[in-house]
């Protein structure tokens, strides 16, 4: 087959259901222009998300490990949950400036709350160490999920935070449908599924173990914690606090893109 110009290939989500948004180009654009701006500054800039959840057990994990031949690792002939052992929300925070990841591990709900908590984890073990003097932070992140740019409870988050470690937060959101181009997912999370490929994810410590052994020949480290904090869903934020937040939209897309000023 090799011969006649074939080769085994993945597929590549790369056709898109619907009309993409009319401001995507643009949206991207605007945030190549201010991440290159911080990172000549030598300003912080993150690129962050939830991976996708997973369950804890001697559940199949796809992809190949090495082991001897014809032993094969036996795992359940199932995926259901067991209900006392959980699932995972591995929240990532990659830091474009100096290529090292970092991922929160919660067992608790993927809330903003979870997500915001997930950012100070980072700043409280590299950010401040690493970027000492910071005046300002770039947040680079999805249109929706614990980090959307909807949820006011994400916005009201990032304001305690910004609060909290004195520097102001910028928030720039990618497009709907574009989730893919925001760098923690081909950058960290992708790298991250290629070490635990085949393994099972036994406990939530050999995730932690697992993630945090992951590298690249490019120099990727990552830096692993566990979350056993509970998060509560549906939480409301009150139209005060919303009101009180200390919020400046960015102009080309205010709802994108905004910053969070300490007091």
């Amino acid at each position: 087959m090799q011969a006649m110009g074939y080769s085994k290939q993945s597929n590549q989500k790369m056709l898109q259901i619907g009309e993409p948004h009319p401001d995507r180009n643009q949206q991207f654009e605007h945030i190549n222009k201010i991440a290159q701006e911080f990172l000549d500054a030598g300003e912080p800039v993150i690129s962050v998300d939830t991976k996708k959840k997973e369950c804890i057990g001697n559940f199949k994990n796809p992809g190949q490990e090495y082991r001897r031949c014809r032993d094969p690792r036996k795992v359940f002939d199932h995926d259901f949950p067991i209900e006392e052992l959980g699932k995972i929300a591995p929240y990532g925070v990659y830091n474009l400036n100096h290529n090292v990841g970092f991922v929160n591990v919660g067992v608790s709900h993927d809330t903003a709350e979870f997500a915001v908590e997930s950012i100070f984890r980072w700043w409280e073990t590299v950010g401040k160490r690493t970027f000492v003097g910071a005046r300002k932070l770039l947040v680079t992140c999805d249109c929706g999920g614990s980090n959307g740019y909807r949820s006011r409870l994400w916005r009201y988050q990032l304001s305690l935070l910004a609060r909290r470690i004195g520097v102001e937060i910028f928030v720039c959101h990618f497009p709907p449908g574009s989730s893919k181009w925001n760098k923690v997912e081909h950058r960290l999370f992708c790298y991250i599924s290629k070490t635990w490929q085949g393994k099972p994810l036994i406990s939530v410590e050999a995730a932690v173990d697992l993630i945090g052994s992951t590298t690249t020949t490019a120099g990727l480290r990552v830096i692993c914690q566990r979350d056993d904090s509970v998060y509560e869903l549906a939480r409301k934020v009150c139209d005060e606090e919303f009101e009180a937040i200390k919020m400046e939209k960015v102009a080309p897309f205010g709802n994108w893109n905004y910053i969070l000023k300490p007091k």
